[in-house]
């Protein structure tokens, strides 16, 4: 025994050296719920996240006529009415009232114009109910009950690309891809097995995919343009040449002998692939335009209306097939150049030209003859394409409604385009950029048109061969919703129910002898929260058996409730453990039965960063030298850096002394040089989550085995007289202190005076 400590003398056998201590163990709780109010934030340096972003986004609440509008100036919480241990006593609910500064602004209107002029403003702070605290301990007392909001894992925003083997199709995958936002319409792309693409708007019917992007804004021509690249013909003397494009022309066949018109020296024999020294000799010769064959023209598809310069008349289609006939044609007219969709060595992309085929968006003969006859050019044409997209999607979506084009021009720019009615949210734009390689601000929250160019792009390429599929239950593509965001979301909820009431009210009445607080009325807010907080899926009955299961229970993660998995849907990939798991996820708590694999535990030193991924830390390694600096890494950075587990044998300088160690490299394991290791594991405890990591020799039992020990270490009922165990890991006095059962002494000084509920310092 220790003498003067009175306690058990703890020895530490370890021979990895601990660098990093282990951070507090509800640090997930505690930093979300503070980020979250901002409670002890000046208004002015508050930072907009949280309900301070909720409030920014809602407001100002203007009514229908734009004549009047509510301000949002600043919000703080004044203390709560009741202390916890009252709150617990009397059956309350440990909260703090709400007050919100808003402005009324009502604006000068004369002969029922807004003139722009503010005629008056007033401001008043306003009641909006109360909000629950959590406790220093991380859970909340709702109705005198001590309650947790369990995070929760779901699907992260984003873009994401699978694949399907279709069993009566036994040929190639069919790809398809997914834009799931935050908060708003799902966007899905899908081949089928005729190779043409379609998009469903929230899983309802389907609209071929060139209709959609018609629709978005770019033309026939463009799509051809983009997807398949154009090459010129020019016609001269009953001929036809086509003209040099260095890009496309890389490894072309040349279609007939290419020859330096200044030496007569063959640079190209006819059906040879072209090479990039060869085009170097055609630019020093000055060969712009090569002769083409009109057999090798047959089959080609046009890119643009081939157009009869003196009567307008259209003379073949876009994307019509040059035919001998419809060739002869076109060297009877005075065209001079044409252009045809660029013909690729192989197989040409998938996808574009049969969608095009099926797309009932299309102009007629007889309407873009008259468009070029006015001398109107192709603006006019993409317009008219616009709205026939924008009707035809109205149609298919709002079936037996009578389709205006400004209706339908509204519904199609809220589905996708406006911030009210569509949120990637930061972490949507971040995984949306990571993916298609673009370069968007965070703050760009809806979808732009380029962005749904790309994910096309991306999809036909999948069909290609270029790209990759996404696993969805990769922790790169799954996030955690903490607390702080949960109750953010229903925040969301309430005070648009609240706006929605400010709104007819603004209406209703003569708001010029209104003042804010008869506008305001914050029960929508309190119900939506009290709702969530005493009988949300989420919101669960804190388990008490004892200090581990109080920390637990604040650590775990579920894939159930709302936005998430069902228990009957959930497959077995979703309940499996991960390699992307690693140091992240814990694969041995999980509870027996239905549940196995849907609620799970954070490990001992995984954080959640500002975008919800789990991150996990790591000891920088220099040369083959262990260094002390610690990295945080999340699933997909982690896959570009070799790394290896912490018990690697080491000098005493922290050198790499094995010839080869066992790493893992992008979700394999490998065996690697020491020079080639970028990261080591900062501690063996790095893989378990608390419960596991109090399990003595955890390594030498069965999983099964050590699954059932770390659950049933949460059930032990506290003994009447506590006795210490002879073995421990090191974790007990961590959990002990962490989890608020033990008084811990503020600060610093001379002890007076030590019991269970208190310690007094001088």
């Amino acid at each position: 025994m220790d003498l003067l400590e009175q306690k058990r003398v703890r020895k530490r056998y370890g021979t990895v050296r601990e660098v990093l201590s282990v951070p507090h163990l509800l640090e997930v709780q505690l930093s979300s719920y503070e980020k979250l109010l901002q409670k002890d934030v000046p208004p002015e340096e508050r930072k907009d996240i949280g309900i301070q972003k909720v409030f920014k986004q809602i407001f100002p609440i203007k009514d229908f006529y734009e004549t009047a509008e509510l301000r949002f100036i600043k919000y703080r919480f004044e203390e709560p009415k009741y202390d916890v241990k009252e709150c617990i006593v009397k059956g309350l609910t440990y909260a703090a009232p709400l007050r919100v500064t808003v402005q009324l602004v009502i604006y000068d209107v004369q002969e029922g114009i807004k003139t722009g002029q503010t005629k008056v403003i007033k401001e008043h702070e306003v009641y909006f109910g109360e909000v629950p605290l959590m406790t220093p301990n991380g859970c909340f007392i709702i109705n005198g009950t001590q309650r947790v909001i369990v995070n929760q894992l779901h699907r992260s925003p984003g873009v994401f690309f699978d694949q399907e083997m279709p069993s009566a199709y036994a040929g190639r995958p069919i790809y398809y891809a997914r834009v799931i936002p935050y908060r708003g319409s799902w966007l899905d792309f899908e081949f089928d097995q005729k190779d043409q693409i379609h998009v469903r708007i929230d899983r309802r019917r389907k609209i071929p995919a060139t209709t959609f992007l018609k629709a978005v804004g770019y033309s026939t021509e463009d799509l051809l343009e983009v997807f398949y690249g154009v090459d010129q013909i020019v016609v001269k003397d009953g001929l036809f040449w086509i003209r040099v494009k260095p890009e496309s022309f890389l490894g072309f066949k040349a279609p007939a002998d290419i020859v330096d018109p200044l030496s007569g020296e063959v640079i190209v024999r006819k059906g040879r692939k072209i090479n990039e020294g060869m085009l170097k000799k055609m630019e020093a010769a000055g060969i712009k335009e090569v002769p083409i064959e009109e057999e090798a023209l047959v089959g080609m598809v046009v890119a643009k209306d081939v157009i009869d310069p003196d009567t307008k008349e259209i003379l073949v289609e876009v994307t019509e097939e040059l035919t001998p006939e419809r060739l002869q044609r076109i060297k009877q007219s005075k065209v001079e150049v044409f252009e045809v969709v660029h013909l690729r060595e192989g197989r040409q992309p998938l996808g574009i030209l049969e969608t095009l085929a099926i797309d009932p968006v299309r102009l007629t003969r007889a309407e873009k003859e008259e468009i070029y006859r006015r001398g109107e050019g192709e603006e006019a044409l993409r317009r008219l394409e616009h709205e026939k997209a924008l009707i035809e999607i109205y149609k298919k979506l709002r079936p037996g409604e009578p389709p205006i084009l400004e209706t339908a021009r509204n519904f199609f720019q809220n589905l996708f385009f406006n911030p009210e009615r569509y949120d990637l949210s930061p972490v949507g734009r971040m995984k949306l950029n990571h993916k298609l390689g673009l370069d968007v601000p965070y703050e760009v929250t809806v979808l732009r048109k380029e962005d749904i160019l790309e994910v096309v792009k991306y999809l036909v390429g999948l069909a290609e061969g270029k790209g990759s599929v996404d696993d969805i239950d990769h922790l790169g593509n799954r996030r955690v919703r903490t607390v702080g965001e949960l109750v953010e979301n229903q925040f969301y909820i309430g005070l648009n129910r609240v706006a929605q009431a400010v709104k007819e009210k603004m209406s209703i009445q003569d708001v010029e002898f209104l003042m804010p607080q008869d506008l305001v009325n914050s029960k929508p807010l309190t119900a939506t929260l009290k709702e969530f907080f005493s009988s949300g899926q989420l919101s669960q009955f804190m388990d008490q058996t004892n200090p581990l299961s109080e920390t637990t229970h604040k650590r775990r993660l579920s894939a159930l409730g709302p936005g998430g998995l069902s228990r009957e849907r959930a497959g077995f990939e979703a309940r499996d453990v991960h390699p992307s798991h690693y140091g992240r996820i814990c694969p041995i708590e999980t509870p027996e039965g239905p549940n196995i694999g849907l609620i799970v535990s954070l490990t001992t030193y995984a954080r959640v960063n500002e975008f919800g991924f789990i991150e996990t830390p790591y000891r920088k390694v220099v040369n083959g030298r262990i260094t002390d600096e610690v990295h945080y890494l999340y699933a997909l950075d982690e896959e570009k850096y070799t790394i290896t587990h912490s018990k690697v044998p080491v000098d005493a300088e922290g050198r790499i002394v094995a010839e080869l160690v066992q790493a893992r490299r992008g979700g394999e394991y490998v065996m690697v040089r020491p020079e080639e290791v970028d990261y080591v594991d900062v501690s063996p405890k790095q893989v378990v989550s608390v419960s596991a990591s109090l399990i003595p020799f955890l390594e030498h039992d069965d999983a099964n085995r050590a699954l059932m020990g770390s659950n049933m270490q949460r059930q032990a009922v506290p003994l009447l007289k506590p006795e210490a165990p002879l073995i421990g890991t090191g974790m007990e006095p961590i959990v002990a202190k962490d989890s608020g059962a033990a008084v811990v002494a503020r600060r610093g000084g001379i002890v007076e005076s030590v019991d269970a509920e208190r310690i007094v310092i001088r």
